[in-house]
């Protein structure tokens, strides 16, 4: 086989497989795109993001300055870059914590059943008595501002909607053939769980934290605005839109690029979980 035939031989799963899901390939380019951005950010961000310049304070968008300065004469293009990092590290992180605690809460309540499972379902009732956002201000409010804290509210209050998904499906795939084989087998209730029942019950939840990966990163730009998430003068997308609010009339480009950054990563987010569901044939 020639290195030509072996090339094209390669490729042809991986192009068969985007060109059936455009939306799983467009949601992957997307996020791909953001991602090389972050990692790429010291070296392609033409200024340091938190340098002050009051000589081009509020300079619109030129050549010099792509996205034009903020007040303090900033350059939006640069922080837009640097601020890439924190928001994908805010969807990310903010939706691990959650689903992997909810994944591990949900095996062990759809599993047991009886007592267990009254008690973790009554705790998930609870949470979701009260309104998301104010419960995550007051667990921050509590902890005080800052990114951590917002990571902490997000795994307290984050995993019930993971753990009512696994449960769910563990419930179901408990009484399957496979499971009562298992059971009948001798294996521990250890194995049955993780490496029986969950790889079979975890795709909706997979698909669903891109989902919520949409809401963390909302979450996170709405406390960062409110004052209580990332602090000035770090770059960060809802800072900087907090920071451009009262100049929204005069020097609409300082809200405007953070603002479309957050809502074209927000769609990468949301074409990548529906591109997963139709591939893993999860029915929402």
């Amino acid at each position: 086989m020639t290195g030509a035939t072996a090339t094209t031989h390669l490729a042809l799963p991986w192009s068969r497989f985007f060109g059936r899901n455009l939306t799983l390939g467009a949601g992957a380019c997307i996020l791909g795109l953001f991602l090389l951005v972050a990692l790429t950010a010291p070296l392609i961000a033409p200024y340091d993001p938190i340098y002050q310049d009051a000589a081009v304070r509020l300079a619109t968008p030129s050549f010099t300055h792509p996205f034009g300065t903020d007040n303090f004469g900033r350059d939006i293009f640069s922080r837009v870059l640097w601020g890439t990092r924190i928001d994908l590290q805010i969807a990310v992180i903010g939706v691990v914590f959650p689903f992997l605690i909810g994944t591990f809460i949900g095996t062990i309540a759809g599993f047991f059943g009886g007592i267990v499972d009254t008690v973790f379902m009554r705790l998930v009732d609870v949470i979701l008595a009260f309104p998301f956002l104010v419960l995550m201000l007051s667990i921050i409010a509590i902890l005080g501002p800052g990114l951590w804290s917002f990571y902490i509210a997000m795994a307290l209050v984050g995993w019930v909607s993971y753990a009512r998904l696994i449960r769910a499906q563990i419930l179901v795939l408990k009484s399957s053939d496979y499971a009562v084989a298992a059971v009948s087998l001798g294996f521990s209730r250890s194995r049955i769980m993780f490496r029986h029942l969950l790889p079979n019950a975890i795709a909706g939840s997979i698909v669903f934290s891109m989902s919520d990966a949409v809401l963390v990163l909302l979450s996170g730009a709405a406390i960062s605005y409110l004052g209580l998430g990332v602090q000035p003068p770090v770059a960060e997308w809802g800072v900087m839109v907090a920071e451009g609010q009262s100049f929204i009339t005069t020097a609409w480009w300082i809200t405007l690029f953070p603002g479309l950054s957050i809502v074209v990563l927000a769609f990468g987010f949301s074409l990548l979980g529906d591109g997963l569901g139709a591939w893993l044939g999860v029915r929402e």
